[in-house]
């Protein structure tokens, strides 16, 4: 249908993350530092974020657009986080690291010290958006947070070509299913890897996915790899 939506000049876009925050429906998101319509479904088109922008870089135009889906809106909204100083936390911004070719297994150097695996930003459960992009036909890897303190290779042998969410069931004592569900539903996802710990909380991260899964109606190919407390893996 032809309606009203917004159009944003990334030229013209300095990335202050102003209309991220004045942004109602979630339809907004900082993707390689410059703002981003996500999904034309979130946005009303009554364009909140217009006087926000201290460059003039969204407008608002008529064109053909997907109808807004009020219903979508609530489970894409990032949770409520600022700074403070009138600006969109940076913990909640999208960002999508450049691709690096593969390579040989890393060696650390003082010259060449090991790079980070990690594809996107953010990479907590509860901070990640349901429509951020990174997740369309990826491969992801769900691990609890000590894995990358007890394994010393994760990032190679578990990160590389994965997005990567973390999250500790027990200390932030939510359930994550709802979340995660969303996001399978949202993305067609090539696989889904879940890093746990031996000790017994980490069995509720396994759950989530497994309830997440089974609320999305996805069929998408997962495992569960266990790290010890010794620092081993096993399948």
């Amino acid at each position: 249908m032809k309606r009203k939506i917004v159009k944003i000049d990334e030229a013209k876009c300095n990335g202050c993350g102003l209309c991220i925050e004045a942004c109602h429906e979630g339809a907004l998101q900082l993707v390689n530092g410059k703002a981003r319509l996500v999904s034309e479904a979130y946005c009303d088109g009554l364009g909140d974020c217009l006087p926000e922008c201290p460059v003039g870089a969204i407008t608002i135009e008529e064109r053909e657009a997907a109808v807004f889906d009020q219903s979508a809106v609530p489970r894409n909204l990032v949770p409520p986080c600022s700074t403070g100083a009138g600006h969109s936390c940076p913990g909640s911004q999208i960002r999508i690291r450049e691709e690096k070719a593969a390579s040989a297994p890393q060696t650390a150097t003082p010259a060449a010290p090991l790079r980070s695996e990690l594809k996107q930003w953010p990479c907590q459960i509860k901070l990640a958006p349901v429509n951020a992009p990174f997740f369309d036909g990826a491969d992801l890897l769900i691990a609890a947070d000590c894995t990358a303190f007890a394994y010393a290779n994760l990032h190679q042998d578990f990160m590389q070509g994965h997005v990567t969410l973390i999250g500790c069931p027990k200390l932030d004592d939510t359930d994550y299913s709802e979340k995660l569900a969303a996001i399978f539903q949202a993305h067609d996802l090539n696989s889904v890897t879940v890093l746990r710990m031996e000790v017994p909380c980490c069995g509720g991260l396994v759950n989530a996915v497994k309830q997440a899964l089974l609320k999305s109606g996805k069929l998408v190919p997962w495992q569960v790899v266990t790290i010890t407390v010794d620092g081993l893996a096993k399948p």
